[in-house]
Parts: structure tokens; C-alpha cells; sequence
């Protein structure tokens, strides 16, 4: 008798993704992206675990229900725009959904590797930020702008830190990255205890949607600490490249003790096809240094005359969330459209709740 009141299985979530047209379930244990790429479906992305940003969509209609704030990597103007992280959204049983994604025609497509690598040399840059060099057993493809995950032995979570050089035709066999020291980091913690030359990490890359999209409009970069990997690494392949389009770089640091790779950028600078004009901005360098340069918030500089006819330009921006979100802002106002804004936001592990 009790068997005619069985509970019926309840009716997966449905998620439609635009532009594919593509309409699938998405079971309750599942993310909107996992479910999408057991259905095959190509949906951008890389890390899954939503520090990269690769899934970042656009929920046109229905509800999800978030797996970790949004908030704590999209910009307000995002998420009032509807913007949502599809690995860390869920749908509701019975809910529909549609969701917009970017599919870019120029999305770089390398073959994602996991190798071993040998610390090859760790280069002190700056108080808290070291050059590691890594070299690896097998080369290693990727579009500068891209990021590896790295991971010692000992450490269970990798963690993710972008190219700092324009990659080799064939792929890399040996790996450049700026780190930075977070204070309680796991990773950084071990590393900058003391030299690790010769010690073993896991690679496993590339990942990422930053790098350069072919355009005629000119350029401006922003970049703030260690932000300057990706930043750096675009340059010198555009650089390499001979791409004509103007470009304004301004690198935010807190004194001139915090600026690196000053002659790595004057070489980019005198090699550049079209006008390059690097600006430097210190926001905490002392009042009697005797520092001509800019002071001040990096963003500040993100208006004529530094950086004239702004809504024409393609930004791209690589540094922390305040920096990140400010530029963001300051973009918006002066009408530079959406798609033409590409950033990496720079999180530690004070901002995922993990250690770095």
C-alpha cells in the first residue's frame, strides 16, 4: 500500500546556452558547466573551480543558485548586468535557464598537458614578489596572456600563476612566472622559506581567456604587483609580432622599490612597431623621495591626457580586485564598450577562502 506513495525522482534543471542553441539537463549534484561539458559541449573555461573567470556568462532569463558568491570575483556592474559564473552555478529542479556565452571565434586552442618540472632558477624581483623559472620535462604550448597551475608534491591544491614571456612556436620547455608572497600561503609560504632550485612541481596548462584579440583600435594595459606577468607577456609577443597598433601601459606600484622589469619594458618600448608610451604610477612613495613621476592610484591615470581618446581603446587589465574593479569603472564612464575590456583578477587566498 505505502508503495502507491513512492517519491517520484525529481525532474532535472534545463539549461539553454546561446548562441549554440543547445538545450540540456543539469542534474541537482551538477554545475551548469559540468553538465555542460559531459554533454560535449565546447563552454569556455579552465580552472572550474572559479578564479579564472574563462565561464563567465551572461543569465538571461530563470534563476541559478550560486555554489560560492559571485561577488567575490565579478564587478558590480557585472552581476547587475546579469553576468553569473557558470562552474559555480547550480539550477534548481524544474528550473529553465538561458545563458549567453561569449564564444570567440580567436579563442586560442592549445592541448591542456599535465608534466613535471624542475625549479630552474627563483630570482628575487621586488621585497615580495620572486621570478621562478621552471623547466620542464616535455614543451608545453600556450597564447601569452595564458596561466599554469603549479603544484609541489606536499601541497594538494595547485595553484594558478600566469606566463610571464611570449611563448616559443613549438611550445616552452622552460616556464617564466612572477609570484607573489601571501602571507599564511601554503604555496608561497614554502617557496619563499628558502631556495627551491631543483625541487619538482606539477604543471598542468594552459589556461585562461586573457590574451591579445586582433583589432586595429589602439591599445591600453594596466597592470598592478605581479599583475605584470601577463601584461609583460602580451607586450613582448605583440612586440615580436610587429603589431602597429598604439599602446599605453601604466603599471601601478606602491614605490619605486615595487617596480620591476623596468629594462625588460624599455626593450619592448624601443621595439615597438606603433606609438608605446609606459607609465609608472606610485601610489605610497614617500613625499621627499625625490620621484618625478606619476602618484597616486593607477586608475586615476586612466583619462586624458595619459591616455587620450579612451573610449576608442581596447583595455586590458591585470592586478588585484580593488585595481580591477576601479578600472572597470572608470572604463564604463567613459564609454568604452564591453567587449573590448579584457581582465584578469588577480585573487589570493584571503579572497577564496584557501591558502595560497
Amino acid at each position: 500500500m505505502f508503495g502507491l506513495f513512492k517519491r517520484q525522482p525529481k525532474e532535472p534543471g534545463i539549461v539553454r546556452i546561446e548562441p549554440l542553441g543547445i538545450e540540456l539537463p543539469v542534474p541537482g549534484n551538477q554545475s551548469v558547466l559540468q553538465a555542460a561539458l559531459e554533454a560535449g559541449v565546447d563552454f569556455p573555461h579552465s580552472c572550474k573551480v572559479g578564479t579564472c573567470m574563462a565561464c563567465r556568462s551572461r543569465l538571461r532569463e530563470g534563476k541559478v543558485k550560486a555554489i560560492r558568491d559571485f561577488s567575490y570575483v565579478l564587478s558590480a556592474e557585472e552581476l547587475k548586468a546579469g553576468y553569473i559564473l557558470a562552474c559555480q552555478a547550480k539550477v534548481a529542479p524544474g528550473e529553465r535557464i538561458v545563458l549567453e556565452v561569449d564564444i570567440d571565434s580567436q579563442r586560442p586552442h592549445h592541448p591542456q598537458i599535465t608534466t613535471q618540472g624542475r625549479i630552474a632558477a627563483q630570482l628575487p624581483l621586488t621585497h615580495d614578489i620572486v621570478e621562478v623559472r621552471v623547466a620542464l620535462d616535455q614543451p608545453l604550448a600556450y597564447t601569452a596572456g595564458q596561466y599554469a597551475a603549479l603544484r609541489p608534491a606536499h601541497i594538494e591544491r595547485a595553484r594558478e600563476y600566469s606566463f610571464a614571456a611570449a611563448p616559443a612556436a613549438a611550445g616552452d620547455r622552460e616556464l617564466r612566472f612572477f609570484i607573489r608572497l601571501t602571507p599564511g600561503g601554503q604555496f608561497t609560504g614554502w617557496l619563499f622559506e628558502q631556495s627551491r632550485v631543483g625541487e619538482t612541481l606539477e604543471i598542468t596548462g594552459p589556461g585562461g581567456d586573457f590574451w591579445l584579440r586582433a583589432a586595429d583600435a589602439p591599445l591600453v594595459f594596466v597592470a598592478g604587483g605581479s599583475g605584470l606577468a601577463p601584461v609583460l607577456a602580451v607586450l613582448e609577443a605583440t612586440a615580436n609580432a610587429g603589431v602597429t597598433r598604439d599602446a599605453v601601459f601604466l603599471f601601478g606600484a606602491r614605490s619605486q622599490a615595487d617596480l620591476y622589469k623596468l629594462d625588460a619594458i624599455e626593450a619592448i618600448a624601443a621595439r615597438w612597431a606603433g606609438g608605446f608610451r609606459f607609465v609608472p604610477v606610485l601610489s605610497h612613495e614617500p613625499p621627499d623621495s625625490g620621484w618625478t613621476g606619476a602618484r597616486g592610484f593607477v586608475t586615476e591615470f586612466l583619462a586624458a591626457p595619459t591616455v587620450p581618446d579612451l573610449a576608442g581603446r581596447h583595455a586590458y587589465l591585470c592586478g588585484p580586485p580593488p585595481m580591477i574593479d576601479a578600472a572597470l569603472a572608470v572604463l564604463a564612464t567613459a564609454g568604452v564598450a564591453d567587449g573590448h575590456v579584457h581582465y584578469d583578477k588577480f585573487l589570493d587566498s584571503s579572497s577564496l577562502g584557501l591558502k595560497a
